[in-house]
């Protein structure tokens, strides 16, 4: 170029006072008396609704929201990620289930700047591809136009079998490298751009027919090594971009050079900082890929599931007669799922993508 939903307060019950076990002489009596009201009614007490939970006394609702407020007002605060490069989700929304858990998939991707037509994915269906990177929103891309990309599209060729990896290209690190670039430059409120940014991502993606917890993925082009002010206002924006995907539902991923962003978001994990991003998509261009053995990367970090490397840039492929100019990509990593999926369609979707290629052992050579 993988949120969990903090623990509700659990609720507590009051037993009820013991009765008298003394004996009275209508014992008897009043026991087949009960008996026969039982059988009457059982079947209505087999069609009864499940009694609802008690809900927590109004100082535990107190306390509880005092401390959501202290969660997400406190982004400064490191907190240890309970899961290698992936941190807890503060806010994630109450009402995700296991209808919504993300989709993996494990295989080849590419991406172009420009979506292309539905004949060109169509006849691409014959390569060894099995999803393909969308630079669907932001300020950033270098190309906004996007003439093909839309709900029609999305839907069309999730149909045939590709996976999409929905790219959002916004404000850059203050440093940017590639000239391009600079215009969208973080400015003076990364916090609040990051936060701002992310709204539109969420919005764009919803629009395209994108469900919560799809990745949206946030690319940050190449900046300055060793330039530690342009480092933390990158960060920031970073992590209150995160933040706010994850407060709306989507999986925040990270796409960027291993040696500048890659490097710098892998240091903030060692150190236990919140806000990081759920997946790590890093480029390096090695001409094989190498999803295991990225130098920049621990071992165990962002894995499971949770890495994308992009292995070689700006190559000519043709396949059915369309030809693209495209970057490659190894894959282990979400893929969005569509508003139209039903329950079940995960296993359904990992089903259908071309099965796991082997992993190459790291080149030392650099792009």
């Amino acid at each position: 170029m993988s949120t969990s939903t903090p623990p509700r307060p659990r609720t507590t019950t009051t037993s009820a006072p013991a009765r008298s076990r003394t004996a009275s002489p209508f014992a008897g009596v009043r026991a087949v008396a009960a008996a026969l009201m039982a059988a009457v009614a059982g079947t209505a007490l087999l069609d009864a609704p499940a009694p609802t939970a008690v809900p927590p006394p109004a100082a535990t609702r107190a306390a509880a929201a005092a401390e959501a407020v202290r969660t997400v007002a406190a982004p400064a605060v490191p907190r240890a990620p309970a899961v290698p490069g992936a941190p807890a989700a503060p806010g994630a929304p109450a009402s995700a289930s296991a209808a919504s858990t993300p989709v993996h998939f494990t295989g080849k991707a590419f991406d172009t700047c420009e979506a292309p037509s539905v004949e060109t994915m169509r006849a691409w269906r014959g390569s060894p591809y099995g999803a393909v990177g969308i630079y669907f929103a932001g300020r950033g891309r270098g190309c906004p136009g996007q003439r093909e990309l839309g709900p029609g599209w999305v839907a069309s060729v999730q149909a045939m079998g590709w996976r999409l990896l929905p790219v959002f290209v916004g404000s850059q690190a203050p440093c940017v490298e590639a000239p391009a670039k600079k215009p969208f430059a973080i400015g003076s409120d990364p916090w609040g751009q990051g936060t701002r940014e992310a709204g539109d991502a969420v919005r764009a993606a919803r629009a395209l027919g994108l469900d919560t917890s799809s990745p949206l993925y946030l690319d940050i082009e190449s900046y300055r090594r060793g330039d530690a002010p342009c480092a933390a206002t990158t960060l920031s924006f970073v992590r209150a971009w995160n933040r706010e995907v994850r407060r709306l539902g989507y999986l925040p991923g990270f796409y960027s050079s291993a040696d500048t962003g890659v490097r710098d978001i892998e240091a903030q994990r060692k150190a236990g900082t919140a806000d990081l991003p759920a997946v790590m998509w890093f480029a390096r261009w090695l001409g094989k890929p190498a999803l295991a053995t990225e130098a920049a990367l621990a071992p165990a970090a962002w894995t499971p599931h949770a890495r994308i490397h992009q292995y070689a840039g700006n190559v000519a492929e043709s396949y059915g007669g369309h030809r693209l100019v495209i970057d490659r990509n190894a894959v282990d990593a979400p893929v969005a799922r569509l508003t139209t999926a039903r329950a079940g369609s995960a296993a359904s979707s990992r089903a259908s993508v071309p099965s796991s290629f082997p992993v190459a052992a790291r080149d030392p050579a650099r792009p």
